[in-house]
């Protein structure tokens, strides 16, 4: 019994011993850092359940104040912070070759991406190197200008529908309060499950329509199976690889890439052209989808709109696997739902709490609804609503959908901040980008707390410092489809806003708290708010 004890507490004492000096990592080599919490490093409020995700981001921001680049630590993997935004653009534009990729989920090390039959690991947002850039520039196309006012359409149709459920509701006599967030998911599935599997479903009337039901369940990351699964493919990427782990389950990879597969078949076979995603990977298995004369020449969708980088703009001789194409329309689902019924749902609350704001927004759709004589309004007229971007914009700052970006160092790097710290990020090792604290810091944005979408005016916006909003990232691991995105929050704001005012119920909570986990943002309580038919 003693001799098994002590071995127990030798083990222990080892396991404490090698984890401090994991510890020490930044502290040898003179960089400040946030003094991490035994085997849960710097994440221990967000594991803990002690903090938001974005209080999260910026106490860890504010911890050094006058720190170019920091110190945390990933469990016991250091990660480096970066702070300055000239160098946010040193790394994630210059000298991009050496931050091409995101972090891992599936990989440690050299350890080689899961199979094909993959969706969630084929997916732009984990590919990685070369297999990433020919992605990248094979997808770019697919979300240019002319292509995002060929999906217009499909989109208004999503929102009209709902203004229009709205409508159905108040005149069947019921009363029009609704959380948020909720109707937003319903319309966001909407739009994916149309421009990018090309079906039609109505998640509004038909609340548990199989897409849906399907979609909820893909995105259940909260779930403590997945996390766990999550948490074991990076601990021991080896093993989980052996056995084929993957993030969603076999049933729901095989629906969603069945739905996509079929869809094509019988587009091919009864000649059906719809302007959506299938068709342009159509294009893409046919070597079809090339840029655009017209997408050569720069479109205003927005400063908070990503531009495309080099990298998308190359050509390659890769052929793609229908698995591998299937991936893509798996990615704009997961990632596509959540950043836009999450922008949409923040949006709501704050032209619920800013009313001046909302009805500024209201006269300047009045007056292009004015000018549009009767007709439905179209992509153009949309992308030239000056205070609407300005209203998004200032959203997107002080709501971004993703806290934080991350990138992965692909080889070693040697920084110096030009003041005598000279430091190696070595390969292998996670750079984060904290974006809301950039966001949120009044060096940067005075009054960061406020919504004042005329920091984003035609005399203000040359004003913000490049490399200190980043929404949608920086570089060319930037986000993809931040042009469709920003599409769909726009259509909506106009429809909603035209024919509705946004105003308080008696479940609206001002001001709204967010939920203390790990993984989002999702709001206490929900965000509830009334709606007020104009006419």
């Amino acid at each position: 019994m003693f001799f098994t004890l002590a071995i127990f507490v030798g083990l222990v004492l080892l396991l404490y011993y090698n984890v401090q000096q994991k510890y020490k990592y930044f502290k040898i080599r003179g960089i400040p850092y946030v003094k991490p919490s035994f085997l849960l490093g710097s994440g221990a409020p967000l594991i803990l359940k002690k903090k938001d995700m974005l209080r999260h981001i910026q106490d860890l921001y504010q911890s050094h104040p006058q720190a170019k680049i920091m110190g945390l630590f990933d469990f016991t993997a250091p990660v480096w912070m970066v702070r300055d935004p000239d160098t946010i653009k040193q790394l994630g534009v210059k000298d991009f070759d050496h931050f091409s990729d995101h972090t891992p989920i599936y990989t440690r090390g050299d350890v080689q991406d899961m199979g094909t039959e993959s969706l969630f690991g084929n997916s732009l947002l984990l590919l990685r190197g070369q297999k990433w850039r020919d992605m990248r520039a094979t997808l770019s196309p697919a979300f240019t200008g002319s292509r995002m006012r060929e999906m217009f359409e499909l989109v208004s149709e999503c929102a009209r529908s709902m203004v229009e459920y709205f409508g159905e509701e108040a005149r069947a006599g019921k009363r029009l309060e609704y959380e948020m967030k909720d109707v937003f998911t319903r319309f966001s599935n909407d739009v994916i499950a149309s421009v990018a599997f090309g079906i039609k479903v109505d998640s509004l009337r038909e609340q548990d329509n199989e897409f849906f039901v399907n979609g909820k369940e893909l995105m259940n990351f909260r779930d403590m199976k997945t996390v766990a699964k999550v948490l074991l493919m990076r601990m021991f990427p080896r093993m989980m690889i052996k056995l084929k782990a993957d993030i969603s389950s076999a049933e729901m990879n095989a629906y969603f890439r069945g739905m996509i597969m079929d869809n094509m078949r019988q587009r091919e076979a009864h000649g059906i052209v719809r302007h959506d995603m299938i068709n342009l990977l159509m294009q893409v298995r046919q070597g079809t989808m090339k840029n655009r004369k017209e997408d050569l020449e720069s479109t205003n969708a927005g400063f908070a709109a990503v531009e495309e980088t080099s990298v998308g703009s190359r050509s390659h001789n890769r052929v793609w696997s229908d698995n591998e194409l299937a991936a893509q329309c798996f990615l704009f689902f997961i990632a596509g739902s959540e950043t836009v019924s999450t922008c949409l749902t923040f949006l709501a609350y704050e032209l619920l709490i800013n009313p001046d704001v909302q009805e500024r927004l209201y006269q300047e759709i009045v007056e292009v609804e004015r000018s549009l004589g009767g007709k439905s309004v179209g992509y153009d007229q949309l992308q030239g609503m000056k205070y609407m971007d300005m209203v998004v914009s200032e959203n997107l700052r002080l709501w971004p959908p993703a806290p934080f970006s991350d990138r992965y160092c692909a080889k070693d790097y040697r920084y110096d901040d030009g003041h005598g710290t000279r430091v190696t990020i070595e390969k292998g090792q996670i750079v984060w980008f904290p974006t809301t604290a950039l966001q949120h810091d009044p060096e940067y944005f005075p009054d960061p707390y406020k919504f004042d979408p005329e920091r984003f005016s035609e005399q203000n916006r040359d004003k913000i410092r490049s490399g200190t909003y980043l929404p949608f990232g920086i570089g060319p691991r930037a986000c993809i489809g931040s042009r469709l995105a920003l599409l769909e929050v726009k259509v909506v704001a106009y429809y909603l806003v035209k024919n509705f005012r946004l105003v308080r119920s008696d479940r609206s909570k001002v001001p709204l708290k967010l939920k203390s986990k790990m993984i989002g943002m999702e709001v206490d309580g929900g965000v509830w708010l009334g709606l007020e038919a104009r006419n």
